[in-house]
């Protein structure tokens, strides 16, 4: 009798983590998911500069209610659902932004800036994002990488502010980049 009730409390232990986790994971997996569709946007020429820094900005509003939601290790219902309308509203930003008829040239410098400093947030969301599936990162450890990751949205959104990503704006993001980098490489 004392045996399955230790093991239920066990499971039920253990399934609360795997589905704090699950949750946390899912969050970022979002935060992917959106990174991606911006690039391809900005790839096609559907997304211009401009509109990619504004929608950076609103993935860096995003990252940092993610930080704040999980920094005491797990998500609530109430800022589960807060951070989900949140997504919800940047996705369909995205769409709108995608399909307003403005169109960019993936091909200009600018753009091609934009791509990569875009390309490496997808890039470290996944790295974060694998860190929370394997177990190499607490739901606090990825709190502080969702923090900043949104240091790093907010300089690319600045750089893009004007429609434009010149090289020494890109090398100020890149070292954005890297202490963004350094700190995931630490926790992991």
């Amino acid at each position: 009798m004392k045996t399955s009730l230790i093991a239920a409390a066990a499971l039920a232990l253990l399934t609360g983590a795997a589905m704090a986790q699950t949750t946390a994971q899912t969050t970022v997996q979002r935060d992917v998911n959106h990174q991606q569709r911006v690039e391809n946007g900005l790839q096609s020429g559907k997304l211009t500069t401009r509109e990619a820094g504004a929608l950076e900005r609103e993935q860096a509003r995003v990252d940092k209610l993610q930080a704040k939601d999980m920094k005491d290790g797990k998500l609530s219902t109430a800022e589960r659902q807060q951070l989900r309308t949140a997504q919800n509203k940047a996705s369909r930003d995205i769409e709108t932004a995608k399909t307003n008829g403005v169109n960019g040239n993936p091909l200009s410098g600018s753009s091609q800036r934009m791509q990569a400093d875009v390309q490496r947030n997808v890039n470290q969301e996944k790295r974060v994002e694998a860190g929370l599936a394997n177990g190499s990162l607490t739901q606090r450890e990825a709190a502080r990488m969702e923090q900043g990751q949104a240091h790093v949205d907010r300089a690319e959104a600045h750089a893009a502010a004007d429609g434009h990503v010149g090289a020494g704006e890109q090398k100020q993001v890149q070292r954005a980049e890297n202490r963004q980098s350094g700190r995931i490489h630490r926790a992991k």
